[in-house]
């Protein structure tokens, strides 16, 4: 008989305890009580869900349009029938031409007169204070690029400018051109606005004031046609922008051909790799000029885009034009793919009422026979318009809405 020694005993015994304790079936676990209020499972046994795809996005555009027309000019019989009752609601005057003007991504336009408002007595030729409920109408028909430098721009002194700086400036959707309250503003202002990833800078210059000089103590109020200042704010922004606009208050009135002068300042501008002159003053059309450039560009030189809106005798200064543009981005710069005039028509009737602007295309022999103009006994006619503009702008003339489809 074999024996088992005492402390082997004893460990058995141990091994046998522990083992039989790990083999005894553990009592059931009872339910949890199930509660009338929702929990939130644990997060690992929560259901698996699959993110949703991101939605495909369109591409951003890569190219811009831009509009702009000429003097807005509010003689006394443009503002006469508003200001007699009271209403200052001159949006009808622009409802034809809105359609192109917030179609377009920017709109510019040269507000020929300043906008002091009534503190100072509203007057018309030869020294002009407009009602800033005009410029309320032109935000409200798409322009968003203003310029104010002018032959006009003085015409009442130093504090109406000041007044429509701060009426501009308590409108931030809009930008304004060639005006200024300080040194220190004009130094550091630099207008770019972006548009599809593109940014498209601008400046602007006017010949003079009339015969009326800047205060010595605000060399900086408006901007005037000064080459050397001017080489150097165009250089400044040139840099910085894409694409650059200057706006050029020049020429002679009621000359369809621009001048040595002008021509002169373009090759200036074409120069420092300007690729845009909006040109305005002479109160009628005319040409428009491509200017090659050194760098290998293009600078688009619209002379003269004659009225938008006024009432002057000759029947020449009726017909104004829009501008029309459109640049794209290429691998080598942006490039201009169309671009254009738009002939205007300036309608209005006897007793200075139904003021209205209208593209040629959508001007009637109906309309022009209502016209004031053949009231008194001249001639007008969309043949009389049609004859004009193509003579002055040739190949540029637009007979139609760029932003509509042609249809087949």
């Amino acid at each position: 008989m074999i024996q088992i020694r005492p402390d082997l005993m004893a460990l058995l015994l141990f091994i046998s305890v522990v083992f039989s304790a790990c083999l005894k079936p553990q009592p059931a676990t009872e339910p949890a009580p199930v509660s009338d209020t929702a929990t939130a499972p644990a997060p690992d046994t929560a259901p698996t869900t699959l993110a949703p795809e991101p939605l495909p996005t369109a591409p951003l555009p890569d190219d811009f349009t831009i509009i702009a027309v000429g003097d807005n000019l509010y003689h006394e019989t443009v503002m006469k029938l508003f200001l007699n009752d009271n209403s200052f609601d001159f949006a009808p005057y622009y409802q034809f031409i809105q359609p192109l003007a917030k179609a377009a991504d920017i709109a510019f336009v040269n507000q020929e007169t300043i906008l002091g408002g009534k503190e100072f007595g509203f007057s018309a030729y030869p020294s002009f204070n407009t009602p800033q409920e005009v410029g309320v109408a032109l935000i409200g028909a798409g322009f968003n690029v203003i310029n104010q430098a002018t032959n006009h721009t003085l015409d009442r002194g130093v504090k109406p400018v000041l007044a429509t700086i701060d009426f501009w400036d308590k409108r931030p959707e809009v930008d304004y051109l060639g005006i200024f309250p300080s040194q220190e503003t004009r130094d550091a202002k630099q207008v770019i606005v972006e548009r599809n990833n593109i940014k498209v800078g601008f400046l602007s210059y006017a010949y003079g004031l009339n015969g009326l000089i800047l205060p010595a103590d605000r060399p900086y109020l408006i901007s005037l046609i000064d080459t050397e200042v001017m080489a150097k704010e165009i250089d400044a922004l040139r840099p910085l922008c894409d694409y650059l606009v200057v706006s050029m208050h020049w020429g002679v009135e009621y000359e369809f051909q621009q001048n040595k002068r002008q021509e002169t300042l373009a090759r200036f501008l074409a120069d420092h790799n300007v690729d845009l002159v909006i040109g305005h003053h002479p109160h009628v059309l005319q040409p428009v000029e491509v200017l090659p450039r050194a760098d290998g560009g293009l600078t688009y030189c619209f002379y003269s885009l004659g009225n938008f809106i006024s009432s002057q005798m000759p029947n020449t200064t009726m017909l104004g034009g829009m501008m029309y543009l459109k640049a794209q981005r290429a691998d080598n710069g942006i490039h201009v793919v169309e671009s254009g005039v738009i002939p205007l028509v300036t309608h209005f009737e006897a007793g200075s009422v139904n003021f209205r602007i209208y593209p040629l295309y959508e001007y009637t022999n109906e309309l022009a026979a209502k016209h004031l103009r053949n009231t008194e006994g001249n001639e007008i006619s969309t043949a009389f318009f049609k004859s004009l503009a193509a003579r002055v702008l040739g190949d540029a003339l637009i007979d139609h809405n760029p932003y509509k489809e042609a249809t087949p």
